[in-house]
């Protein structure tokens, strides 16, 4: 099975509707669960799947993504051989573009004509999941089909299996069918391939708004939801950092949340995911938010449905509020003081 299935993930895309968290990143590198990006999820199936090339296509804001895999050592993608590549796509305005455009893998089409690898797995970057593709593979091979898309609940998750050969015929024909991207080919009805699905059966959520980044996150803190996403024997891989524990002093109160290390906590955390190196101050009550890497928030605040992008600096005294509808997000390196307030 090793080396039968090459790796490729589709990181141009950008929602408008996440904009607020996509100002300085791009969306595979958007934070999640505290200590990981979106593009952690997919890229850890992929290498837990035997794969042992992967191509990345960034497109928007992309230096924190590269800065965040490096040299893809945390998932054992730095290799004399395959490994972990990157293809920044180019921008063509006016041009249409899905997950798969055919237009930007063209700009690498010798990296696809080089693969060793017999098969293609195309995806997407937000979903949040954890998948072993062997059996997708497994039973694409045996029915002979031309194209697998894998769906949940009926819906496709944007993730397709594919003949290395075929995908680089339907870049080089384009123009000629009219197809842009993978899924023009999986909806159109005016071509011979035969079209599989393949229906997950696991936990798969896609993030592409600021409501179901908030619902999603704080989901996590359900342990049947953790349990499904995080497996013992399928590891979810992201960048290491060395961090001291985190410091809980007398005052602080924590429940049902999810602390990284490097934190100092000094007030009240109730159903909260905090990120590394967070500071809350004494007296501050911070309830229903997700607070990103190195934010810190001074004493006596009360903070309820917020997002927190990082550096954020929240002075003492500052009340912030939204709802489990319409989270108050918070832009990166900001300062928030209690006199925005009145």
């Amino acid at each position: 099975m090793k080396n039968r299935l090459l790796g490729v993930i589709d990181a141009t895309t950008y929602h408008e509707e996440l904009g607020e968290l996509m100002i300085h990143r791009s969306l595979a590198a958007l934070p999640f669960a505290g200590r990981y990006r979106l593009i952690d999820f997919v890229l850890s199936n992929m290498v837990n799947s035997d794969i042992e090339s992967v191509a990345i296509f960034p497109k928007f804001q992309y230096r924190s993504l590269m800065d965040h895999l490096g040299s893809g050592k945390n998932w054992d993608l730095n290799r004399k051989r395959d490994g972990l590549f990157f293809f920044p796509s180019p921008i063509v305005d006016g041009e249409k573009h899905g997950i798969g455009s055919f237009s930007h893998f063209a700009a690498n089409l010798d990296y696809f004509k080089k693969s060793r690898q017999e098969y293609a797995l195309i995806s997407n970057c937000y979903t949040v999941f954890n998948m072993d593709f062997r059996p997708v593979l497994d039973r694409h091979i045996q029915t002979g089909c031309d194209i697998t898309e894998i769906r949940k609940h009926g819906r496709s998750l944007e993730m397709y299996l594919i003949k290395t050969s075929l995908l680089i015929e339907l870049i080089l024909k384009r123009d000629m069918t009219g197809y842009s991207c993978m899924h023009d080919v999986v909806s159109s009805y005016h071509h011979s391939y035969q079209i599989c699905t393949y229906e997950y059966e696991g936990y798969a959520e896609m993030i592409d708004t600021i409501n179901k980044y908030f619902t999603i996150n704080l989901d996590l803190l359900q342990p049947h939801i953790w349990k499904s996403l995080f497996l013992r024997d399928q590891p979810i891989y992201t960048k290491v950092k060395d961090e001291p524990p985190t410091r809980y002093l007398k005052e602080a109160s924590v429940h049902h949340s999810m602390i990284a290390n490097g934190c100092q906590i000094e007030g009240t955390v109730e159903n909260c995911i905090i990120s590394r190196g967070v500071k809350i101050g004494v007296g501050s009550v911070v309830r229903n938010c997700i607070i990103m890497q190195k934010s810190q928030i001074g004493e006596n605040c009360r903070l309820d449905s917020v997002i927190l992008d990082k550096d954020v600096k929240v002075e003492s005294g500052t009340l912030l509020k939204g709802s489990n509808e319409s989270p108050y997000v918070i832009r990166k390196g900001t300062i928030q003081g209690a006199l925005m307030n009145s």
